[in-house]
């Protein structure tokens, strides 16, 4: 009766640690966090473009624009994340003794 009452502890405490590690590594916030992360870089490059890039592009500054939009963009993806988290898990319910006359140790 040991057995099954370290197992079924254990097996909880697995779920609570999966659990964690899903909210940890939630894939709004990596993306979100990758898209800001770009999305500075990009824009820099835009504000810092030559007279000879914006000509090549036709006077339209696609760096900058690329980049602020890729900032909107990630800075959604945490909006979002922050909105609607993840559902935290339900504790298990108490269980009693898994046989009717043997106490647990």
């Amino acid at each position: 009766m040991s057995d099954d009452y370290e197992y079924s502890r254990e097996v909880e405490e697995l779920e609570g640690k999966s659990a964690t590690a899903a909210r940890l590594f939630d894939v709004r916030r990596i993306i979100g966090g990758l898209f800001v992360i770009y999305g500075i870089i990009v824009t820099i490059a835009g504000i810092t473009a030559s007279d000879a890039d914006l000509k090549k592009a036709e006077n339209i500054n696609i760096n900058l624009w690329t980049g602020v939009c890729m900032l909107v963009l990630g800075l959604l993806f945490l909006l979002w994340r922050k909105l609607r988290p993840l559902p935290a898990p339900h504790p298990a319910p108490e269980q009693g003794p898994a046989r009717p006359g043997y106490a647990e140790e």
